[in-house]
């Protein structure tokens, strides 16, 4: 009697917003013993070494065999309750740390992810599991006594907080499915002659004013044997970005001061030695204007003649793996309009940015519950007028804050990727450089937003000649007022 797993996903790095499915097998016990079950033990810790432990142990499901005798497990369910989005810096054992205008991560001082000074960590965005399975049944009909097969483990998988679309061409291997990650080169490295991007739709030519935040988003310490991929040439000794490049332009495209080299350390909240934890697995990047400043003396010297400056990643024999990303500098329009950057949780399980420059108008939406007061005092030594008191008042009053917002004028790729935006549960209003918190943070930077705007028709410029989108946004909290 032996458990076979026939069904398993085919890659061993997956987004768990798809169909995660294992089915087993035992045909022997199925068709000779009585009230058969197959178990499912589910092992998820973020330290791949310490995955098999009991402690990693946080669920067992059990299916009884279908009409062809196999058990048919999804683990989707399950696996999506323990990865989340990163919305702050990450402190790493208390030894590596994100920072944020160079003061460390901590509890006491903690900072949105959107502003880390350079590299970052992650703290639910993946995690490791693996499955035991087995199956239980009886000898007799009697069933006196519940017997255990022997079990079985399958490999171990990095589960992360992205999602596989419908449409998504999936390869098959035998029974085995699976989105390989190459094919929108999601992973940094030269797979067939073609370089990596970070983790986003996104174009890779993008927009930003100088006090704009944001991060990028990659995976890092793949390996094939591990994780079914690799981050790196094939001659890298380890699987990781060494560094990333930074180079900045005037309009003339003359490179102004040095180039800068954000090396991948402990110092800088990164790791660079191989390690078993899921933390290190997607990182972020503090790329944008504003996460530059303070830190970069190149890039304070200069900021003010920057026309555009370029991102890319290097593995550790100095060779590109990335794709090169251009940040054109912006600023607000020359009409005064007011300037709403945004950020959103996009497919990949991390965050997006645009800022919009064009028109924005802000409204109030106001619902009130109202009763009618008494005019006068009726429990008093006399009967007394007040010109304050008596008819209609406000008992409740819930005020939204309503922003519509336009883009500028965009390019097809960009009506794609915003398509994203459309999609996203979670979306928020990312506020600019401050030079001083001295009166806090908590507030100051993120605010979130609905995005209440219910349809969206992906354009062209063969179609529509000229693409602009309108957005509306809904501010998340109602305005405060007084208790009556």
């Amino acid at each position: 009697m032996s458990i076979v797993i026939e069904q398993k996903p085919l890659y061993k790095t997956l987004a768990v917003g798809q169909d995660i499915v294992f089915t087993v097998s035992d045909i022997n016990t199925v068709a000779n013993y009585f009230k058969p079950k197959f178990t499912a033990e589910i092992y998820i810790n973020q330290n791949i070494a310490d995955l098999s432990l009991g402690t990693s142990r946080f669920a067992t499901l059990k299916v009884t065999p279908n009409n062809k005798g196999v058990g048919i497990f999804s683990m989707r369910p399950i696996l999506e309750s323990f990865v989340s989005p990163e919305y702050d810096g990450t402190n790493f054992d208390n030894k590596i740390f994100s920072s944020f205008k160079t003061v460390g991560y901590t509890e006491t001082k903690p900072h949105p992810i959107h502003l880390i000074d350079k590299y970052s960590n992650n703290n639910k965005v993946a995690t490791y599991f693996l499955i035991k399975f087995n199956i239980e049944y009886y000898l007799t009909s009697s069933l006196a006594t519940l017997q255990r097969g022997q079990s079985i483990t399958t490999d171990s998988y990095l589960a992360y907080n992205g999602v596989v679309q419908n449409d998504h061409a999936l390869k098959q291997t035998g029974n085995d499915y699976g989105y390989n990650l190459n094919q929108n080169k999601l992973v940094f490295n030269n797979f067939n002659s073609a370089l990596g991007k970070f983790l986003s739709n996104a174009p890779t030519t993008q927009y930003a004013r100088l006090e704009d935040y944001g991060t990028l988003s990659f995976f890092n310490f793949l390996n094939i044997s591990e994780n079914s991929f690799q981050v790196g040439t094939d001659s890298a000794v380890i699987n990781m970005v060494q560094f990333i490049y930074i180079k900045l332009y005037d309009k003339t495209g003359l490179q102004l001061g040095s180039t800068i080299q954000v090396n991948s350390t402990f110092t800088n909240g990164s790791f660079n030695n191989n390690n078993s934890f899921s933390n290190t697995r997607v990182m972020f990047f503090g790329g944008f204007p504003a996460n530059l400043d303070g830190w970069s003396t190149d890039w304070n010297t200069h900021k003010a003649n920057v026309s555009y400056y370029t991102i890319q990643a290097f593995d550790d024999q100095e060779v590109a793996i990335s794709q090169l990303y251009t940040i054109n500098i912006i600023t607000n329009d020359c009409k005064g309009f007011e300037s709403v950057r945004l950020t959103w949780l996009n497919p990949h399980g991390t965050w997006d940015y645009y800022t919009f420059t064009k028109k924005s108008v802000r409204s109030l939406q106001t619902n009130r519950t109202s009763y009618t007061q008494l005019g006068g005092t009726w429990n008093d030594n006399t009967f007394k007028i007040n010109g304050y008191k008596g008819g209609q008042k406000n008992f409740r009053v819930n005020t939204k804050e309503i922003l519509r917002i336009n883009t500028d004028y965009l390019l097809d790729a960009d009506a794609v990727w915003f398509e994203d935006l459309i999609n996203s549960p979670e979306v928020y209003i990312l506020n600019g450089y401050s030079s001083s918190d001295t009166f806090g943070m908590v507030n100051k930077y993120v605010e979130p937003v609905r995005l209440i705007t219910s349809s969206y028709t992906r354009k062209t410029k063969a179609n529509d000649k000229l693409i602009q989108y309108t957005f509306e946004l809904e501010k998340s909290k109602n305005k405060r007022t007084q208790a009556i």
